[in-house]
């Protein structure tokens, strides 16, 4: 997977073109992938972080066309932030789920409002869309059809949008990693609900919110799925009678991870911890939080 370069406008066919915004990390891969749809009438999908070097090459890619939609996947900080600017510059509408904490269930609800999790880690806080989104939308351009499809579980309101047989898929399909799932953004029942769904759509390839598109979708989502139920394996699998704390939960299940990325790896066992709670398998003392202790129901 050849990295790409900053600004330069990538050709994926079907009167797709990509520019990826220079914000590489562990969490991004290479930087965000902005898409562009169509040709002459364009909608512009996930326009990234608020950079100007990166504003200035999408605006010289879609010059002497017309933005039509300005369309979010999910309101993290390294999605939805340059929208609002784009739409001022085009003239175009800003489309998505709703407000950042649109979607979440009452679980998550509660855990933010006790700020046991420190909601929104990465959350573009002042995302606001001109018009909101929902499952079996469609929008048209020249030429160009899009269906929207609300695939929650990396974040609540996240959406994905399906132009024929390709599917825009966020951050929930990537080739490179796993998607983080961090409550109270992030839920693992409906992660697991939505892969499902998604392998058994039928499209032929993903384009992604970071990194190189997916060719074999629905063999990337069974593995996901698999990977998850894995890990829920193992988090049962290191839990017992005695109570334990989710740092200690983490050591055992995540035993190659660098140091570093051990904050993200414990914020996946609390999503899962979530989930088994939530399914009578695990307890937690006193009350569901981050910083209960577990044991196996």
């Amino acid at each position: 997977m050849t990295h790409p370069e900053y600004g330069e406008v990538s050709h994926i066919g079907d009167g797709v073109r990509r520019i990826v915004a220079p914000n590489p990390g562990p969490m991004t891969h290479w930087g965000t992938n902005t898409w562009i749809v169509g040709e002459g009438e364009v909608a512009v999908i996930d326009p990234g972080p608020p950079d100007p070097a990166h504003l200035a090459a999408l605006l010289a890619a879609i010059e002497g066309e017309e933005v039509t939609h300005i369309l979010i996947t999910h309101a993290h900080a390294d999605h939805s932030p340059l929208a609002r600017t784009l739409a001022e510059a085009t003239g175009a509408e800003v489309l998505a789920f709703g407000p950042p904490e649109s979607g979440r269930s009452d679980t998550m609800i509660e855990l933010a409002a006790s700020g046991q999790v420190g909601g929104g880690e990465g959350m573009d806080s002042a995302f606001a869309p001109d018009r909101t989104l929902s499952e079996g939308d469609r929008l048209s351009g020249l030429g160009w059809t899009i269906d929207v499809l609300h695939t929650p579980g990396h974040f609540a309101g996240h959406l994905a949008f399906r132009l024929g047989d390709t599917l825009f898929s966020g951050d929930h399909v990537m080739d490179w990693s796993t998607s983080l799932v961090s409550p109270p953004d992030g839920d693992l029942a409906a992660f697991m609900e939505t892969s499902a769904r998604l392998a058994a759509l039928g499209v032929s390839r993903c384009l992604t919110g970071h990194g190189g598109a997916v060719d074999d979708p629905a063999d990337r989502l069974s593995w996901l799925i698999a990977h998850r139920k894995a890990r829920e394996a193992a988090i049962l699998n290191a839990l017992g009678l005695r109570a334990a704390a989710i740092p200690d939960i983490t050591a055992k299940v995540y035993t190659d991870a660098p140091p570093e990325m051990l904050p993200a790896a414990a914020r996946n066992v609390f999503a899962h911890l979530i989930d088994l709670t939530n399914r009578k398998l695990v307890v937690a003392e006193p009350k569901l939080s981050v910083a209960a202790l577990y044991r196996l129901a």
